[in-house]
């Protein structure tokens, strides 16, 4: 946003569509003014700004933190993905604007003390909404699945044309891309990789950011894979390695399956598999070919790329953490953020049952093969794999905050095929 257009906003004043506020409030009186616009039709909250227009400036440190992680993810409900930026007015002031668009998962909600409020916008006023308003909120807002909120300031020109059209007609079977960019944005909406506002506006959703998205990490900044190795058993020491995997989840190909079909560009787990390779790998004192000796890997990789998979596909969105590997001179520790889903425990999960936080992902992911199409990866992937290479058993940790699977290191002497 260019300062004119910012001051020619404050200019015209509140509305249904903007609300001006001092940055020193309560958290809970930020996430107030966010619901009611997210109920309404989205819209601009300025902070830096007094109710009559003066520009007093922002004054608290770190306030992109602030409110992305303390005021969305604590006291805002379903999740939502603003977009942050801040406009400078001159050498001592500078005002916040948090922009999203109409919320899809209605009805949001302040989460506050143990309660759940629901507010709605009349005018430029935020107010609890009745039982009726409640009802219509409802209605409108259907089943929520934290993978199909939109993102502001994002189009089709995010996401990577050749992975879409490998995956329309190559995977799925379309017998041509579509036309033109309108037909694009229906097309891929119809997928629930975009979504269309009632005003024609066609925005990403973070599952089509996820799988197609060419940096996806600019848009969903805790998406992607945190990789850290350790040479010792705790993270006391330096790292060996430590770096963000920021990848579309899938590979662009040539071809169809069982048609020769070949990786042209890697997609976040071929990357992953490989970076992690020298550091969950050792020489061994079989030569091959009598001149490269053989590496004999300390864990199954194909366990490892299960868990990694496991942890995107069923991932909570409404936590502000990434995805992480993080390899020990023991272990290797793959964490996915929140719960188990819905009703599923420890116990019914190891046993085979299934149950899908983010279908469109999941879908995805099972067309280009890279999940069981049965949905049984933990049961027939990670466990008898760690099994048979390490002689140990998988562990598994499931918490209200994430769920960890952790994968011994091989016992020397036993098998070596990855």
């Amino acid at each position: 946003m260019l300062k004119s257009e910012l001051l020619e906003i404050i200019d015209n004043g509140e509305n249904s569509g903007v609300e001006f506020k001092r940055d020193d409030l309560r958290p809970e009186q930020v996430a107030k003014e966010i619901v009611a616009l997210a109920n309404f039709q989205g819209g601009r909250l300025l902070l830096g700004v007094e109710d009559d227009g003066t520009i007093s400036g922002i004054s608290r440190e770190d306030l992109e933190t602030w409110i992305m992680d303390t005021v969305f993810n604590r006291y805002v409900h379903p999740l939502i993905i603003p977009f942050y930026e801040e406009i400078k007015i001159d050498e001592k002031r500078r005002v916040a604007v948090i922009s999203f668009p109409q919320g899809t998962e209605k009805p949001y909600v302040l989460r506050n003390k143990g309660r759940e409020e629901i507010y709605i916008r009349l005018g430029s006023t935020s107010r609890l909404a009745t039982r009726e308003q409640q009802a219509r909120l409802f209605q409108s807002g259907g089943m929520v699945h934290t993978e199909l909120p939109p993102l502001y300031d994002t189009d089709l020109d995010c996401l990577d044309l050749a992975r879409l059209k490998d995956y329309l007609v190559n995977i799925i079977g379309d017998e041509g891309e579509p036309e033109n960019r309108r037909a694009w944005e229906k097309r891929l909406a119809g997928l629930g990789f975009m979504k269309i506002a009632d005003h024609g506006e066609a925005l990403c959703t973070i599952a089509g950011i996820l799988l197609f998205a060419r940096n996806p990490r600019k848009y969903v900044r805790f998406s992607g894979l945190r990789w850290m190795s350790f040479a010792g058993t705790d993270m006391s020491y330096q790292a060996q390695d430590d770096t963000f995997i920021n990848a579309p989840l899938v590979a662009l190909g040539k071809g169809k399956p069982g048609d020769g079909r070949y990786i042209e560009d890697r997609g976040l787990i071929e990357i992953a598999i490989d970076r992690m390779g020298p550091f969950i790998s050792e020489e061994s004192d079989t030569l091959k070919d009598l001149v490269r000796r053989e590496r004999e890997y300390r864990y199954p990789t194909g366990a490892i790329r299960e868990a990694i998979l496991n942890g995107m596909a069923h991932r909570d969105w409404t936590k502000s953490l990434e995805v992480e590997a993080v390899n020990y001179h023991d272990r290797i520790e793959i964490m996915s953020p929140g719960a188990l889903q819905n009703s599923m425990t420890l116990e019914a999960m190891l046993a085979g049952q299934r149950s899908v936080r983010n279908p469109v992902i999941r879908e995805v992911l099972r067309d280009y093969g890279y999940v069981d199409a049965r949905g049984m990866g933990v049961r027939r992937k990670i466990i008898p794999l760690t099994k048979e290479l390490t002689g140990k058993d998988a562990q598994f940790e499931v918490t209200e905050d994430y769920v960890r699977v952790t994968i011994p290191a091989r016992v020397p002497g036993a098998g070596v095929s990855p």
